[in-house]
């Protein structure tokens, strides 16, 4: 894969610093998680309180290919592990609150020391300075913040959140497309870099469009009162969401004389050369009592007939049977202690296929005591850091009853 011999040690939880290490491991990267003796906080919670034997749905989501050692972190020997760890690896990544990781002994300056060309990233919720550097990041806080979630509802709807955590995502994506870049730098210039993502800036980015031109237009508030149907402030019509007869279908680019004759509107028709964005809310309005009087069906052969751009609105429960979605391989059936589920899979394809899942680590440390015997330590010194709660692996009280 693209990057077989690349280690990244991650000092991540939630989902933005694992969301950002996944795609890396998924990519080829030998990816470690180090991980509190308790477990990474995505293990203990869960969405819609989903576990599959024990086993954070969460913790699924943004944890493939990675093998994971427990090290407790506060206590000498602990922080030794993590050490070697780094001395070794071309990327440290950390998703603590600005400057706890300092805090733990690990700042830039002893970074530099352990490891001179070492690519460090930080993914945090807003950045390692500025008058929010104390205040929690999470997802939904920043959809707020970046006005993502006053531009998505209306002023009769009220603001409305997206319904996923697309800015924790989003954000994963652009800290590893950083972390890509630095490791071009590396291997170009042999330097290190120091790699900085924040939630409230992909909130941002996700924006740019809407952003630029409500800034460029000097646009005001009330450009955001649209009538219902409409998808945004700044499309023009018929960008947006209309009911069917048994289901809801988006309808986005077209000519307005083709959506007329696709749904046979007299009111579309009289619209045909009018200004699609100044007069948005009446074509809206035109087309939603138009699609209504349909089926899902009947819309689909009409607007496939006059070349209008339109999808179906699906539910989660439509996805796994969706024919495009089971040609481009987008879920891996998984077997996570005798029960089968689906994962997503990685978003892109090298060379025409999916990346392997080549390891899910279930258990909190499951790779611990490989992973020491990789950097060196002797089984004696494997054994005396269980015993001292430097480190935990599900064998951990066997190990020490052996030893004793």
């Amino acid at each position: 894969m693209l990057l077989n011999g690349i280690k990244i040690v991650s000092f991540c939880h939630f989902l933005q610093g694992p969301a950002a290490d996944q795609y890396l491991a998924d990519m080829g990267a030998d990816v470690i998680k180090v991980e509190p003796l308790t477990g990474a906080y995505e293990r203990a919670w869960s969405g819609a309180d989903v576990y599959i034997e024990g086993v954070s749905g969460f913790y699924l989501c943004a944890n493939r290919n990675k093998r994971s050692i427990a090290i407790d972190l506060k206590s000498p020997s602990g922080k030794e592990v993590a050490r070697k760890l780094i001395k070794e690896a071309d990327v440290v990544l950390e998703n603590f609150r600005p400057g706890v990781f300092a805090r733990l002994g690990f700042d830039d300056e002893e970074l530099k020391r352990l490891n001179p060309t070492l690519i460090f990233a930080s993914a945090s919720g807003f950045g390692s300075s500025g008058p929010m550097l104390g205040k929690p990041g999470q997802d939904l806080l920043v959809q707020a913040r970046s006005g993502l979630i006053s531009v998505t509802g209306s002023p009769q709807s009220g603001p409305t959140p997206v319904g996923a955590a697309v800015v924790d995502q989003h954000g994963g994506a652009l800290l590893a497309m950083g972390i890509l870049g630095a490791l071009v730098r590396r291997f170009r210039e042999g330097k290190g870099t120091r790699v900085e993502g924040s939630l409230l800036n992909s909130g941002i980015d996700l924006q740019t469009e809407p952003l630029v031109n409500w800034f460029a237009g000097q646009i005001e508030r009330n450009a955001l009162d649209r009538q219902k149907n409409l998808a945004t402030w700044f499309h023009q019509a018929p960008y947006g969401v209309y009911p069917a007869s048994d289901g809801h279908v988006v309808v986005s680019l077209c000519e307005t004389k083709d959506l007329a004759e696709a749904v046979e509107s007299h009111a579309l028709r009289e619209l045909v050369g009018r200004n699609r964005y100044e007069e948005r809310d009446a074509f809206a309005k035109a087309l939603a009592d138009a699609t209504a009087k349909f089926s899902m069906a009947e819309l689909e052969e009409r607007f496939d007939r006059h070349n209008v751009w339109w999808a179906p609105v699906n539910y989660y429960d439509d996805l796994l049977y969706d024919p495009q979605l089971v040609h481009s391989e987008v879920f891996r059936e998984v077997n996570v202690r005798g029960r089968k589920i689906h994962l997503v899979n990685h978003p892109n394809r090298y060379d025409g296929k999916v990346p392997d899942l080549r390891v899910l680590a279930l258990d909190i440390g499951e790779h611990t005591r490989e992973i020491l015997a990789e950097h060196g330590f002797t089984p004696s010194e494997i054994e005396h850091l269980f015993a001292s709660k430097a480190v935990t692996a599900p064998d951990a009280d066997l190990g020490e009853k052996g030893a004793a």
